[in-house]
């Protein structure tokens, strides 16, 4: 699904639609129209805690999906993050046991 976002006054530009789908506990991969470009993991204990989204392929800066302009982001929570990603949903894929 494209969603349009306004980009200026009377023009239209496709916006990317990214989804997370959850492998483990602090662990998902970042889907981007349904191919996994990124991960998405949390790192450290509690007040500790940060997330880091990062591309699987480091590839140049103009060939880097929109919202990166790093191979690597980090944030404070997970909302955050997904926040950044344009609000991305949560996809469990019940693989834990």
């Amino acid at each position: 699904m494209k969603v349009l976002q306004c980009c200026c006054a009377n023009k239209w530009k496709p916006r990317m639609t990214y989804t997370l789908s959850r492998l483990a506990p602090g662990s998902y991969d970042v889907l981007l129209d349904g191919v996994i470009v990124a991960s998405l993991v949390r790192n450290g204990e509690e007040e500790y805690t940060t997330w880091t989204v990062e591309l699987l392929e480091d590839v140049h800066p103009r060939r880097r999906p929109p919202p990166f302009t790093e191979p690597e982001h980090s944030f404070g929570s997970m909302e955050e993050a997904q926040e950044w990603l344009g609000n991305a949903a949560v996809l469990d894929t019940g693989r834990m046991g």
